[in-house]
């Protein structure tokens, strides 16, 4: 006679990990993890604003590449920095309103006083180094230190922020030491081109 195996009663499938009350656990947990990282991090860099100030600052440099006079190269740049700062605030505070931050919330406090001293700090030293003429190591000051206030601001702001401001200290450093006739270019490609770049990635992946 054969044998008649029993009938073996089917054993439920485990639930999805995201359906048991561990994966629903991590999924708060990991919810609450990126609140509290948004919340302590100055989301209003603007990515569009920050195009802007690219292209000025390609124009900037081509009208700057065609004088001779270094007094005058200097001013070209020194009317560019007001007009960046401009752009940069409004595009800053129209961010800032569409995504209802606000922007002297503490991580704004923290953003504005980390990247303001280095830009001070260029501002005066660029008077004395006009003062005895030096016009030579003004690109790579300038670059440098606007590079270190994005990177320690940036410690405030989203990853990719400092990641921009190592690009501006890199070709600062270059600056520094590279040919005279190289800095309108590196000019162009730190305060235009990493401005345009990495302000298209900030205003796709960061809300504009």
């Amino acid at each position: 006679m054969s044998s008649v195996d029993p009938i073996r009663s089917k054993k439920p499938e485990p639930e999805p990990e995201k359906n048991t009350l561990h994966g629903r656990a991590m999924e708060n947990l990991k919810f609450i993890r990126e609140t509290m990282e948004r919340a302590s991090s100055f989301t209003a860099v603007p990515g569009w604003g920050g195009v802007v100030v690219g292209i000025t600052a390609l124009i900037a440099a081509l009208i700057a590449s065609r004088i001779n006079d270094e007094h005058e190269w200097m001013y070209v740049w020194a009317c560019e920095l007001p007009l960046a700062l401009l752009i940069g605030g409004i595009a800053m505070k129209r961010k800032a309103s569409a995504a209802q931050v606000k922007l002297l919330s503490a991580p704004g406090r923290k953003f504005t006083l980390s990247l303001t001293p280095p830009l001070v700090a260029g501002a005066l030293m660029s008077i004395a180094l006009a003062h005895v003429e030096a016009y030579d190591v003004l690109p790579g000051l300038w670059l440098l230190l606007y590079g270190t206030g994005v990177v320690t601001g940036g410690a405030f702001s989203e990853k990719v922020v400092p990641v921009m401001g190592l690009g501006f200290m890199g070709i600062g450093a270059i600056a520094l030491f590279a040919p005279v006739v190289w800095g309108n270019l590196l000019m162009a490609a730190g305060f235009g081109g990493l401005h345009i770049i990495f302000g298209i990635i900030i205003a796709r992946r960061y809300g504009g």
